[in-house]
């Protein structure tokens, strides 16, 4: 540690690929998917967006951190945490 180093400045999973060492993944449901944006709004590494062909969602799997905030906010339950095999 250097004191008084300049602190650099906090970033996302965007600014560094992080997919390979999460142990689950979202999966969305297209069927129960309503379209509301909640799951976009409230992952913090801001990889879920929507698709360019549906209202459904779907998140980058090689920035997601799998930390499942995105399931847990869902109000359809159309995102499921899923063991992810390597």
């Amino acid at each position: 540690m250097i004191p008084h180093a300049p602190i650099g400045e906090p970033e996302s999973s965007l600014a560094n690929k992080t997919g390979s060492w999460r142990i689950f993944i979202p999966v969305f449901s297209a069927e129960l998917c309503n379209g509301c944006g909640t799951c976009e709004t409230f992952c913090p590494e801001g990889v879920v967006h929507k698709r360019a062909d549906s209202d459904t969602f779907i998140a980058d799997y090689a920035y997601c951190k799998g930390c499942g905030i995105c399931a847990h906010e869902c109000p359809k339950d159309a995102i499921k945490m899923i063991l992810e095999e390597k």
